[in-house]
């Protein structure tokens, strides 16, 4: 097998453990509450992030990053998984896991907002059209169709699912500017953030989940915050063309709702289907822009060397 044909089992082994991502959420969240499964999915995810430094025996490096990059270490930890997570799991403890999945994957669109704001990236038309896409998608899904279906949405547990998008944006903002060894960064952010979390579980809450919370804790650890990782950027290193395995990231929020139907049991009524479709709609023309940016730059760069070799 080629390079690029493990890249997309890489890829789509990353999208099946996204796709469980909502039903992991809601099942361990009707067992424990969000402190304790914030600790102990941020305990197991550094267990599987670090395995692998420590197989190739990097700890030295790890080390060394930790003591030269300290303060960005802990910014980042305090962002993700703190913070975020906090966020995301309210949400999900306010929301079904149809309303609460769909609009936490508009955070791409709050990262091009983040972008023109702060990297000084000039917006594209496209991304203010998805933009308007994607929201209106959000409505759909929120609304149930007809306004008056707003009353029956937790007004906190929708704000919290929109402020998660909005630190996710930002924390990749962050990791722009992030000058640490990216073999060791994600990593440090859990490790850094281990010892914050245990405290907010032991003020907050308690260490025991029991055996089916701390089940579902474990999923979480291993299926989101750690293995997906690994797997997404092994998929990035060996794909010939990352914009085509990125694309692999919409079949998950589709796969996701039949994970939450057959195991959560959730109904899932016509509207989630259509205002789903109408953001993943909205993201993939959003991608389309981005390309024509892309090739704009590539064809500017070409035609000033074609003119400077002409002089």
């Amino acid at each position: 097998m080629g390079k690029s044909h493990n890249a997309y089992v890489y890829g789509l082994l990353t999208v099946l453990c996204w796709s469980t991502v909502a039903t992991a959420f809601k099942f361990s969240l009707a067992h424990i509450d969000i402190y304790q499964l914030l600790f102990f999915a941020t305990l197991t995810s550094a267990v599987v992030l670090s395995a692998p430094i420590i197989w190739r025996k990097e700890v030295g490096g790890l080390w060394s990053t930790l003591r030269a990059h300290w303060r960005i270490s802990l910014s980042m930890a305090v962002l993700n998984p703190c913070i975020y997570y906090l966020v995301l799991f309210g949400a999900y403890d306010r929301l079904p896991a149809q309303i609460a999945q769909p609009v936490n994957y508009t955070w791409a669109i709050v990262l091009t907002l983040f972008s023109a704001l702060i990297l000084k990236q000039k917006p594209l038309l496209t991304d203010y059209l998805a933009a308007l896409i994607c929201y209106g998608g959000v409505v759909i899904i929120v609304t149930g169709g007809h306004f008056e279906g707003l009353a029956n949405v937790s007004s906190l547990g929708l704000l919290l699912a929109i402020v998660s998008t909005v630190i996710w944006a930002g924390y990749w903002i962050m990791n722009i500017r992030d000058s640490r060894d990216q073999r060791y960064a994600m990593c440090l952010n859990f490790l850094v953030a281990l010892p914050i979390t245990a405290v907010l579980c032991g003020v907050f809450s308690s260490f025991e989940p029991g055996w089916v919370g701390l089940a579902g804790s474990l999923w979480v650890g291993v299926f989101e915050m750690g293995l997906a990782f690994l797997l997404w950027s092994k998929a990035l290193r060996l794909a010939e063309n990352s914009s085509r395995v990125s694309n692999l990231i919409f079949i998950a929020p589709f796969l996701s709702l039949v994970f939450i139907h057959f195991i959560l049991g959730e109904a899932i009524v016509k509207s989630t289907y259509i205002g789903l479709t109408v953001i993943v709609s909205g993201l993939l023309f959003q991608q389309l822009g981005a390309n024509m940016r892309l090739a704009k730059r590539l064809h500017d760069r070409a035609s000033r060397i074609t003119d400077g070799e002409s002089e």
